[in-house]
């Protein structure tokens, strides 16, 4: 019987990519929060190469803590510009959505 502690990784990975949920029959407003939250996602994909590159200065830079705080501050950065308007995926995914509706009830 193994009694050691589940490693942090194991019960929680801020990088592991998440599905938004998208219920049967959606509205546009549904589909809009699913594009959103799928740029979201996106966004923080993109910015987190951007700041991976970054560098860590001072005492208490770098090491596990560091990669971990930047990966949720980088997710909270994407939340933001998408909820700002993001660059337009949200709505193209919208339309994609509703138009795969469409055709499923067509």
């Amino acid at each position: 019987m193994n009694l050691a502690a589940p490693s942090i990784t194991a019960t929680f990975d801020a990088a592991a990519p998440r599905k938004p949920a998208m219920p049967a029959g959606a509205s546009g407003a549904e589909a809009l929060r699913v594009g959103r939250e799928f740029e979201s996602l996106f966004l923080s994909q993109m910015l987190g190469h951007i700041f991976e590159q970054m560098p860590t200065n001072g005492p208490f830079g770098g090491g596990n803590g560091e990669k971990l705080f930047r990966s949720l501050q980088v997710d909270e950065y994407a939340k933001a510009v998408a909820r700002k308007g993001g660059v337009g995926i949200a709505e193209a995914v919208q339309r994609e959505i509703l138009k795969m509706q469409e055709k499923s009830h067509g």
